[in-house]
């Protein structure tokens, strides 16, 4: 008699629109038609219409306009997975966030666990303290998914494991498509102005400031505006930076979109200031809609996309005088660096949805 799939349960606490979440869909629906006993766990409850309506849901409905914390949004949902595990033991678990506390969990109630990183351990562990904790509880999982290999090199040799790289599974057709979408307003206001764009989070690890300071450097040499979508904690500061230095004509500042395509297609560069990454989603996207793109090379994913500056500019984080060369550079030489962009286009099979979701599958079912 043929053993019974066990459950899965992906865990994702917190919600909140960036490029690990845009993974966890296009993963999540994948294996959502391959695996019958699907449960997602997480904190917020504004992405639902994007999973298949095989997969079984199971969040916190927020019944006020509180902000909550990463830290409540995790409490909350282990409890949920804790009970969850009680209820059948059956139960296998993907990780997607709050990793060590997942660990620490199935180490506690014994179950299978697949934890994927999605950033470099550059930026997250910068104590003693915090290598030590990594180091001991990374023993535990049965696979440790990330998305680069030079994150690969660096994670395999700082914690001194051997984890599985599964590259983003990118979703060409859906970017093309979304990216037709009519805008309902302008957004750059000169016709033949160089247009830049950045799409992040406003946080310290984006890194907006050298992305301001380089704009403030040269806009008064040349025809330029800049696009800057977002949401997050520094929104204050970019703006305060903004006013202060008079740039409100040149700047504009949007909110979260929920297309961001229909915006990145009217821009001519796309800017990535970022101190640490996985590997960029961003970057890619900007492959696939034929942008020119100018990045820091900072760890990990941006060489790796751009294949060590073949396919775009690469720059040390926080350099800004050194991205405003770039821009300059750029801004008089187009032509001469659209092969660039066309090299970097026909390199994204690399990053084939159907390919690296198969990958993920085959990981997955080792645990059920």
């Amino acid at each position: 008699m043929e053993k019974p799939q066990k459950r899965l349960v992906i865990f994702m606490p917190s919600m909140d629109g960036g490029g690990v979440e845009k993974n966890l869909i296009i993963i999540t629906n994948y294996l959502s038609k391959h695996i019958k006993n699907l449960t997602l766990i997480t904190f917020d409850d504004g992405f639902k219409k994007k999973f298949s309506k095989k997969i079984n849901i199971i969040n916190f409905k927020k019944k006020s306009k509180i902000n909550f914390t990463k830290y409540f949004k995790y409490l909350v949902c282990l409890i949920i997975l804790s009970k969850e595990i009680l209820k059948n033991r059956n139960t296998s678990v993907i990780s997607f966030q709050a990793n060590i506390y997942a660990i620490i969990l199935s180490t506690i109630l014994r179950f299978e666990l697949i934890i994927r990183s999605n950033a470099s351990p550059s930026g997250w562990t910068n104590s003693f303290f915090k290598n030590f904790l990594f180091k001991t509880f990374f023993r535990f999982p049965k696979s440790i998914i990330v998305n680069s290999l030079d994150f690969k090199k660096e994670i395999d040799k700082k914690f001194k494991i051997k984890s599985t790289l599964i590259y983003n599974p990118l979703n060409k057709n859906e970017i093309l498509k979304k990216s037709k979408e009519k805008l309902n307003f302008k957004i750059f206001k000169k016709k033949k102005s160089l247009k830049l764009i950045n799409i992040s989070r406003f946080t310290d690890q984006k890194d907006h400031i050298t992305l301001l300071k380089a704009f403030n450097n040269i806009h008064k040499k040349i025809n330029i505006e800049l696009l800057i979508m977002g949401y997050g904690a520094n929104k204050d500061m970019i703006n305060k930076y903004i006013f202060k230095n008079k740039l409100n004509d040149k700047i504009k500042i949007l909110g979260f979109q929920d297309n961001p395509y229909k915006f990145l297609k009217k821009s001519d560069i796309f800017i990535l200031t970022s101190k640490f990454e996985g590997l960029p989603n961003v970057l890619l996207e900007s492959l696939v809609l034929k942008k020119f793109i100018i990045s820091t090379d900072c760890r990990t994913g941006p060489r790796e996309i751009l294949k060590n500056g073949r396919f775009g500019f690469l720059f040390k984080p926080l350099n800004y005088k050194k991205l405003s060369k770039f821009i300059l550079e750029y801004s008089i030489n187009k032509k001469k660096y659209k092969n660039k962009v066309l090299l970097g286009y026909k390199s994204l099979d690399r990053f084939d949805l159907d390919k690296n979701n198969k990958k993920y599958l085959i990981e997955i079912l080792k645990i059920l």
